[in-house]
């Protein structure tokens, strides 16, 4: 599958064609049999900026369920929890990140991943369902970062 590109305002987003995606804003990207290394996509770093630290909540090895907190992070325009974007056994935490997750902000798609979870993967999305995914809620995140969302919404 090719890849396509998502345009935030006049920033690109690049959603390569060879993942899978979450509604959390995580791709994933097959490494070996039922497993999956999860990571932050271009359009969640370009929303986050400047990524500075990162807790995780869970334990290596530990089960996890759909949109369970696993951990926490800060960067220069949010703190937030993060949460597991699939059911899954046997999460395993990626160990340079925890020393230096600044790297989150320069490699997201290479030696930035998060964690790897055994999972199935088919509540994951394809690329265009992820492109569609960002079409269809880029007006509302929008209005949410200039804090003009409402209660209608």
């Amino acid at each position: 599958m090719e890849d396509l590109t998502f345009f935030m305002g006049k920033f690109p987003a690049k959603l390569p064609g060879d993942l899978r995606y979450a509604r959390n804003h995580m791709y994933a990207r097959e490494h070996g049999e039922g497993r999956f290394r999860f990571g932050f996509t271009a359009y969640a770093v370009r929303l986050m900026q400047d990524v500075y630290f990162l807790e995780w909540k869970v334990n290596d090895g530990d089960p996890v369920d759909l949109l369970q907190e696993i951990g926490f992070i800060e960067s220069s325009k949010a703190e937030s929890a993060l949460y597991a974007p699939a059911q899954g056994a046997g999460i395993r935490f990626n160990p340079e990140l925890l020393s230096d997750p600044s790297l989150i902000n320069v490699d997201s798609y290479g030696a930035a991943w998060l964690f790897e979870l055994g999972c199935p993967g088919d509540s994951l999305m394809s690329p265009a369902e992820y492109h569609q995914f960002l079409t269809d809620n880029w007006e509302k995140t929008q209005r949410l970062i200039k804090g003009k969302i409402n209660t209608e919404d």
